[in-house]
């Protein structure tokens, strides 16, 4: 076990440096922010290189520089071709970013779609399933955060994790959206040339040979084509991964904040960008057993190789990309899912006319709640970023037929659509425990098919989007 490689005092110091960074642009940014609008959506005003490098950024996550390697370390090729996969979801949903910035123009959430369209019972299934999706992704990145300075410095796994949803909550509630697309720019800088440099110091110190001679000898089946179980993962995981997007008010949010016409264009980008950093942060999962690093659970492989090949510089290069990368991922999160709580549940439920400001002081409170309960959950390290994440897909996956077929059709029933989503749902979380992670999600999409199928065919409505119902149910 590789362990310890940065110095408590360097560790220190960049813990310090960039949490003043962060912090200090969200306070800057968010100077900007004065009304409800600019503090969710940024002014509904991001142009294409703010709008291609937060998308981008935010998929960069703890999945991606943490888990990609994991999975890569369990389930070899399967498990890194199918975690590229999950550009298919930023892809997808390019096309459905137009269709929304033109259907609700002046709307806040993914809420606000479910609501107007399929009603309250479908819109309450939505958000609870959204809700519990959105708090699996934070627990993964404060997760990620103590295990990324447990493995690499003598800092301990609570104290990391409590850094990085500090930072996070301080620069979100400072600057809002503004400031979360602003930090994401700068982080996904970092994160491409990090990303890029310690894919080619590890070809050059162990080489493609080496390495695929190395793994074909001592652990065969990971080359193996016909992996049952990693097969099963492949393609669980492209329903994951469009699921996540689909449904996640983080894609939502910024398909309402971008400039007219920037959307489409920008998520299209985005996942040709996004696309190769798996593939490169999964290599390096091949390398471990050449360097002789068997890592205590799968998910430390990535920090545990890059740092033993680049020493301590390497870990502390380690160290700024998975933060840079975290931090890009949590504040969305974190800003979204506020959205959500504040727009959908206080004003929705709880105070119909609320005014502007009420709305921005709730907002900012639900930040400050999120980071606490998110901190509470972390406090146990309950399960591997893979194992949990992908407990998510249950969720996640359910959403995705109602929201192409409410997006795009007229015929499904809001009846129809929650049936959907909560037998999707049940069905994924059995399969997720009596069968395998890798079966939650494609279960659940397939379940939530066959329902809406059923809707559309024999239960059909007659649904038309107008202006005025819009009006009346966004505000």
């Amino acid at each position: 076990m590789i362990s310890n490689l940065i110095s408590m005092q360097d560790t220190v110091i960049i813990l310090v440096t960039f949490s003043v960074i962060w912090v200090l642009w969200g306070w800057y940014l968010g100077k900007k922010s004065k009304t409800q609008d600019d503090f969710a959506l940024a002014g509904r005003n991001v142009g294409f290189a703010l709008a291609t490098a937060t998308a981008m950024a935010t998929w960069v996550t703890s999945n991606t520089t943490l888990v990609a390697p994991q999975l890569t370390y369990q389930f070899g090729i399967w498990g890194m071709l199918g975690y590229c996969m999950a550009a298919l979801g930023l892809l997808l949903f390019a096309p459905l970013a137009k269709r929304i910035k033109s259907l609700l123009p002046s709307g806040v959430t993914s809420g606000d779609f479910f609501y107007l369209r399929y009603g309250k019972g479908a819109w309450c299934a939505f958000l609870i399933i959204s809700l519990c999706y959105a708090l699996g992704w934070l627990v993964s990145l404060g997760m990620a955060g103590g295990i990324l300075l447990s493995s690499l410095s003598p800092i301990s796994y609570h104290t990391g994790m409590t850094v990085i949803i500090v930072v996070c909550v301080l620069y979100t509630l400072l600057g809002g959206l503004r400031a979360v697309i602003a930090t994401d720019f700068a982080q996904t800088l970092i994160i491409i040339a990090g990303v890029a440099y310690i894919a080619y110091a590890c070809l050059d110190q162990v080489g493609f040979s080496n390495t695929y001679q190395n793994v074909k000898q001592s652990q065969p089946e990971l080359l193996n084509l016909v992996f049952p179980a990693a097969i099963m993962f492949f393609f669980n995981n492209i329903f994951f991964g469009i699921g996540e997007i689909f449904h996640s008010n983080v894609w939502w949010s910024r398909a309402l904040a971008f400039k007219q016409g920037v959307g489409e264009k920008s998520f299209k980008f985005s996942a040709l960008l996004w696309f190769p950093i798996p593939i490169v942060t999964g290599f390096i999962a091949f390398s471990a057993n050449s360097l002789g690093i068997f890592p205590e659970s799968p998910d430390m492989v990535g920090p545990l190789v890059a740092a033993k090949v680049l020493g301590a510089s390497g870990a502390i290069l380690v160290f700024i990309i998975i933060f840079s990368a975290l931090a890009s991922s949590m504040d969305s999160l974190l800003a979204a899912t506020s959205d959500l709580l504040s727009n959908d549940i206080y004003k929705k439920l709880l105070m119909k006319n609320a005014s502007n400001q009420q709305l921005l002081t709730v907002n900012k409170l639900m930040i400050i709640l999120l980071g606490v309960t998110t901190w509470l959950a972390c406090l146990p390290k309950m399960a591997t970023l893979g194992a949990l994440l992908n407990f998510t897909g249950a969720f996640v996956a359910s959403t995705i037929w109602p929201i192409i077929y409410g997006l795009y059709g007229a015929k499904l029933s809001g009846r129809g659509a929650m049936l959907a989503m909560v037998a999707g749902t049940v069905t994924g979380l059995v399969f997720y425990f009596q069968v395998g992670f890798y079966t939650a999600a494609i279960s659940s999409c397939f379940v939530s098919f066959v329902i809406c199928q059923y809707f559309i065919r024999f239960k059909a409505i007659d649904f038309h989007w107008q202006e005025e119902q819009e009006c009346d149910h966004v505000y």
